[in-house]
């Protein structure tokens, strides 16, 4: 079924053996990992993900994206909420990490930050945007951010997935006049 193409994969709670440098530590590591096959080839793909107008295409206008290590990639919601995150690294057209930041009602998460992976993997026409998600801590916030995120990176994924098959998000329709018409503010 072509639909099924399109297809997001959660691998939820994925117990991956993290063998800390130095440490000889083989204690599992949680990690949330999503993927998508978005129908569209890695150029269009990392353009949409690393560019500020790519990225204002499919998560928020006025998204900003500063591509260099160090650099910021943030999404300014409406009500002045803000995601995303710092980019530790990155390859071209192959792979991102962001220190990203957790939504505001989670604030020990938020400050603390976790580790993003986002890969990119030319499959035939699609490209397989692949989320591994690490760095989790123990806790009640921790376990509720986790459930949270779980949800909420998947939408992530699914939205930027809809922009290739649906075309650019249209702010208007999405959020209305008003939300749509406000400058980013950081």
């Amino acid at each position: 079924m072509k639909a099924a193409r399109f297809g997001l994969t959660v691998a939820g709670l994925v117990m991956a053996t993290a063998m800390a440098m130095g440490q000889g530590s083989t204690a599992p590591e949680k990690a949330l990992v999503i993927e998508v096959s978005v129908p569209a080839p890695r150029a269009e793909v990392w353009k949409a993900f690393a560019t500020s107008e790519g990225l204002s295409t499919w998560l928020t206008p006025g998204a900003v994206v500063d591509l260099r290590p160090g650099g910021e990639w943030t999404a300014h919601f409406p009500g002045g909420k803000t995601g995303g995150g710092t980019i530790v690294s990155l390859v071209p057209e192959e792979e991102m990490v962001l220190a990203a930041m957790a939504p505001e009602q989670f604030p020990a998460v938020r400050a603390a930050r976790t580790r993003a992976r986002f890969q990119f993997e030319s499959k035939g026409d699609f490209t397989v945007v692949r989320l591994t998600q690490t760095g989790w801590k123990t806790g009640a916030e921790w376990d509720r951010a986790y459930q949270y995120l779980t949800v909420g990176n998947a939408q992530l994924l699914a939205t930027l997935c809809r922009r290739f098959v649906s075309g650019p998000i249209d702010w208007k329709k999405e959020w209305g006049e008003d939300a749509a018409d406000k400058p980013a503010s950081k």
